[in-house]
């Protein structure tokens, strides 16, 4: 498993990811999806699994580590 290290206010694109799965290392970081409904705020330990095609935006909401599974 790959860990991103990102600084506050890092952002990530992610393309065609749906079914990948984020989880939050440590930091706190925002997620939101292209045709997505909601936005979704992760603390340490949490995940979240991307369910739309297209474009998904990750961003450090402070200096945070990630993987993508």
């Amino acid at each position: 498993m790959k860990i991103l290290l990102l600084d506050r206010g890092e952002t990530v694109p992610l393309r065609d990811v749906q079914g990948r799965t984020v989880r939050a290392h440590s930091g706190r970081i925002w997620i939101t999806e292209e045709n997505g409904s909601r936005d979704v705020v992760l603390e340490p330990g949490e995940s979240f699994q991307l369910a739309h095609s297209g474009l998904a935006v990750v961003e450090a909401f402070t200096d945070a580590s990630i993987s993508i599974a």
